[in-house]
Parts: structure tokens; sequence; C-alpha cells
């Protein structure tokens, strides 16, 4: 972290959070992993100190209670997240996804007020057992009929789909234009008629929160419930999404990696075969090179990246060949960390387990590797390497 970069504000905020997570959060990882659930009482002790901290919704502007942060800071920031699970970070630091600064006056007091002072839980569908990466293609529909949004349709693999407090929803409104102008919006409340979660659905990994099947039969919601405009809805995501997924996956990946690599470090150092430590054996020692370059390397894409965000420019490519390579680094390093710690990596008495199977799926969401490779080799052949 180039000191010429980071100013002494957001250095602190970054040890703070660093330290917090090493202290307080890391502790209750095994007490997740374990019953899938996060101790509540535990829960709302440490949410309300980071609360009185400042750390919480940072992401958000000043003007709406959150911290103001830019991209830049929060990577730094997000690095740091990374280094416990995601179920806890949600919890403790607050999910607040940017496209609610879109709210009217009437939804801000009470959607995104709330959600940023820590009160309220959101959850985002769009993901649908036929529309996984590719977003513009959800049959979700929503009809206006006698001063009502009627929505009928399904979503699934919704992260805290299961208890959110409202759920922001993605449907067609127009079938004909789709991603050009077709698909809305909608802020629609947990007790709302109609609307219904099916199921949790099991995962491998990210225990600790809920994974829902989410069903929407001829739910009605108010005319007003629409988040931006009627037909803005794709290009609403669009804007956020390149900060979203350079924050949560680029940096997060980055500081979970990091993570293993210490301990590889500790590892390596203190574990004796054959009479010396193993990190005097030259494969070990490539291991630990080897992540330690990779980490080195998505680190500086990924602020590289948030600057760029920050200027304004155009993120869209360099987040694509950030979410593959950052996404497939953590699978590595993660991989490699189990191989030194041998049997010891792969038991659950360390988290290196857990790190590995959680890691698994940043190669899946928010757009498959393989989706992201055909994005950016498009972009090259049609108007070559613009980094």
């Amino acid at each position: 972290m180039s000191s010429t970069l980071v100013s002494d504000e957001i250095r602190m905020v970054v040890d703070t959070i660093g330290r917090f997570i090493r202290e307080k959060v890391q502790p209750l990882e095994m007490e997740v992993e374990e019953s899938a659930a996060i101790p509540q009482e535990k829960l709302a002790i440490l949410k309300r100190e980071a609360i009185d901290l400042g750390l919480y919704a940072l992401n958000m502007p000043e003007e709406v209670g959150g911290g103001g942060l830019t991209t830049f800071d929060m990577c730094l920031v997000e690095e740091q997240l990374g280094q416990t699970s995601d179920a806890l970070i949600r919890r403790i630091f607050g999910q607040a996804y940017p496209m609610l600064m879109a709210c009217t006056p009437a939804q801000r007091e009470h959607y995104l007020y709330p959600v940023v002072k820590g009160d309220k839980i959101c959850a985002m569908a769009i993901t649908e057992p036929g529309a996984g990466s590719d977003a513009a293609a959800i049959s979700t529909t929503a009809r206006l009929e006698n001063g009502e949004w009627v929505l009928n349709g399904t979503k699934h693999f919704i992260s805290d789909g299961d208890i959110a407090d409202f759920t922001i929803v993605m449907a067609l409104t127009d079938p004909g234009k789709r991603a050009r102008g077709g698909i809305t919006l909608f802020l629609v409340d947990r007790d709302t008629p109609g609307f219904s979660v099916a199921r949790k659905q099991a995962m491998m990994g990210h225990r600790g929160y809920g994974h829902a099947e989410l069903v929407f039969s001829d739910c009605r919601i108010p005319e007003g419930a629409v988040l931006g405009e009627v037909g803005g809805g794709f290009k609403l995501i669009m804007q956020s999404v390149s900060s979203i997924r350079l924050c949560h996956i680029g940096a997060r990946c980055t500081g979970m990696a990091q993570r293993v690599l210490e301990l590889m470090r500790q590892h390596a150092a203190s574990r004796k075969q054959f009479g010396q430590p193993i990190g005097d054996f030259q494969m070990v020692q490539k291991m630990i090179a080897d992540s330690a370059i990779e980490i080195y390397a998505t680190r500086s894409m990924v602020l590289d990246c948030a600057r760029d965000i920050d200027l304004g420019l155009d993120p869209r490519d360099k987040v694509s060949m950030i979410k593959v390579y950052a996404s497939e680094m953590l699978g590595q390093v993660a991989d490699r960390g189990i191989q030194v710690f041998g049997g010891y990596g792969f038991s659950k008495d360390l988290p290196l387990e857990r790190i590995y199977r959680d890691a698994r799926v940043t190669r899946i969401y928010d757009g498959t590797s393989e989706i992201h490779r055909m994005l950016i080799a498009r972009s090259v052949i049609k108007n070559g390497l613009a980094i």
C-alpha cells in the first residue's frame, strides 16, 4: 500500500478493520461453520461496535449516512474484509447495494436509510433457473394493472433471500426490449402477498447465511415501488456492477489469499520434516513464491482499476480481467495452502478447507470465468488491448 496514494485517515480505517477482523471476527468462524448460523448475541455486540466505530456501510455516500469511501479506498477495506467469511462480513459490516441511491425521497426513508443504519437487510434478486451469467435472459415479468405492478416468476441462489426485510427484484416490463429498456427493478417488502421463500438452497461453502429460491405469484406491489425508472433496471445494475465485482471479488479474493499465504509462511518456518523446516524445500518455496507473485499482481490490478473508476473511466474490460484472474488466483493459492499443510490442511482444525470451498464459487457468480473471457476476447478483437 503506497503511502503516496493512501491518506492517514484511510490507513487508520484499514488498520482498524484489520485488527477488528483478526481479534474479534475470525474467532467466530469455526462456530459459524459448524452451526451454519451466526450466534445472534455475539453478532449484535460486534455489529454495534462496528457501527459505533464508523465501519458500517462504508461504500455508501456520507450524505445518506455511509462512509463515503472512494472505490480505491473501498478496495483496501474489502481486502481486509476478505480475511474472514462472507456471512460475518454481511452481518457485521453491512450489505448496502449502491443502486439503492436511486431511491425516491419516500423510498429512502423506508429502504435506503434503514439499510445504511443497519436496521434492515436487503437482498438482490437477479439470478433465475434459466438466467445466470446472462442476466438479460430473465423470465420474471411485471405488468402494470389497476395502479399496481403484478410480479410473476422465480429467482434462485438469492443471498439473504430467506431473511431480507425487502428485496430488489429484476423483472421484465417489456419483453421485446429486454436489456435495451425492457427491464425494471422493483422494491418488494418481505410480507407482500404473493411473495414467498420456496426453499433454502444448501451450498458447499459460504455457510452462515441463506441462499434462497424466491417465488412471485401474482405478487402485487404499488406503482411507486419501482427503483429508478421503468425500463432502466438493467442500466442501473450495470452502473454498479463493476465496482461491486472489483471490491467483492477482486479485493476480497486478494485478502483471502493473503491470509492463506500468511498461514503457509508460518507453517513453512515452524514445521520440520527430515530434520529441517519444510520452508527449506524448494518445492514448498515455489508454492509460496508463486502465491506471493500472484497476490501482488492481483492487488496491483485491483488498485489500478479502482483508480480508473474513481476518475470516471470505463472499467469493464479491466474488471472482467480481474474477475477471472482474482477468482482463479484464490483457488490456486488455497489449493497450495492445503498442500503445504498436508493432512492438517485437509482437516477442519484450520480455516483452509473452508476457504478452499468458499473460493470455488468466485469463479461462478457475477459471471463465470468463461463468460468474462468471452467478453474480454470480443473487446480485444474489436478495439485492441486498451489498458
